[in-house]
């Protein structure tokens, strides 16, 4: 697993987030039974900057706390066959697997850590694994994909001892 981080904000979130990043990412793919090393790209930016992609990709004018920008179409969740024989979406150079973009804005991971009564490092992970599975082919669009993805996100937090 390799996630490259483009860190564009001045203020510190005061966690190891690389590692913390690399933790909740591998315990994602883990779980969802990824066949392949993957490569993740992750922005850690601040409300304005995520406001400006935010109204440009989805025409919300507001920030918000993450934006995912899954590179592979799953029709269905973590089903791998769509990537079968289609050399587009590897790396060349490394073979891994590009599974797309996470925007993260430090603002909302600390505001919403008070508002939610948590860390800052629980905020943060959730948010990596709440993206994952969103570039995993996951989405919550409904009530019982609602339902899947927070059971997925609680279990992988609470694997790695990531609690509230």
């Amino acid at each position: 697993m390799t996630i490259q981080i483009d860190y564009e904000t001045d203020r510190e979130l005061g966690i190891d987030y690389a590692a913390l990043a690399n933790e909740v990412a591998d315990k994602v793919l883990k779980m969802e039974n990824c066949p392949y090393d993957a490569q993740v790209n992750l922005v850690l930016t601040d409300n304005e900057e995520i406001k400006k992609v935010n109204t440009e990709f989805r025409n919300i004018q507001a920030p918000t706390d993450v934006l995912s920008f899954p590179m592979i179409p799953f029709e269905t969740p973590a089903d791998y066959s769509v990537v079968d024989d289609e050399e587009s979406y590897f790396d060349l150079d490394t073979d891994e697997l590009l599974l797309g973009d996470i925007m993260i804005s430090v603002d909302k991971v600390f505001t919403q850590a008070e508002e939610y009564g948590h860390s800052v490092k629980r905020e943060f992970c959730f948010l990596v694994a709440h993206s994952m599975l969103h570039l995993l082919g996951y989405d919550h669009m409904t009530p019982e994909e609602a339902e899947a993805m927070e059971r997925k996100q609680s279990e992988a937090l609470d694997d790695l001892g990531i609690t509230r």
